[in-house]
């Protein structure tokens, strides 16, 4: 079974919901869920916010949170899931925010850096990662490794390969 099967069948057993708000993914992580037949019983939708300005309609990401931080920042993928959380209504949803190459700007985030969060009703779970490889790889590792995480918050996979952060 795929990573994400097992989470989709995981989260129905335990009759939970997910969502998802993606950036550097740009809804792969949705499109890798609704691949799985009995999806829809699970997965509530997605919100593609690659664009600053997007993050800031869709999630309801702060523009002064963007500017102070930057957009590849632990802050933003939490504010991104909190977003997410709000509108979806679904009871877990996870963000990602990235940058998957193939270029870097000087003072930008380097190829493969992403952050993530995980926001349920009581917390929000934050950790970032670095990938290795080309473009469309690093965006299919991000997915594997979003699901992995989520299983970690529900203490089905270990978390201590995350470094999750936790905060009400």
């Amino acid at each position: 079974m795929n990573k994400m099967a097992e989470l989709l069948s995981f989260l129905k057993k335990e009759k939970k919901t997910l969502g998802s708000v993606e950036s550097m993914t740009g809804g792969l992580f949705a499109s890798t869920a609704t691949s799985v037949p009995g999806a829809s019983a699970v997965f509530k939708g997605a919100m593609v916010t690659y664009s600053c300005e997007v993050k800031s309609a869709l999630a309801s990401v702060d523009p002064k949170l963007i500017e102070e931080h930057g957009v590849v920042s632990v802050e933003v993928a939490k504010a991104m899931a909190r977003g997410g959380m709000e509108k979806l209504g679904a009871d877990v949803v996870i963000s990602v925010t990235g940058n998957a190459g193939p270029t870097a700007e000087p003072g930008q985030a380097g190829v493969g850096q992403a952050y993530f969060a995980i926001a349920t009703k009581s917390k929000t779970y934050a950790f970032g990662h670095i990938f290795n490889g080309e473009r469309n790889a690093i965006r299919e590792q991000a997915v594997e490794l979003m699901c992995e995480a989520i299983m970690a918050v529900f203490g089905q996979e270990k978390d201590e390969k995350f470094r999750i952060r936790k905060n009400s």
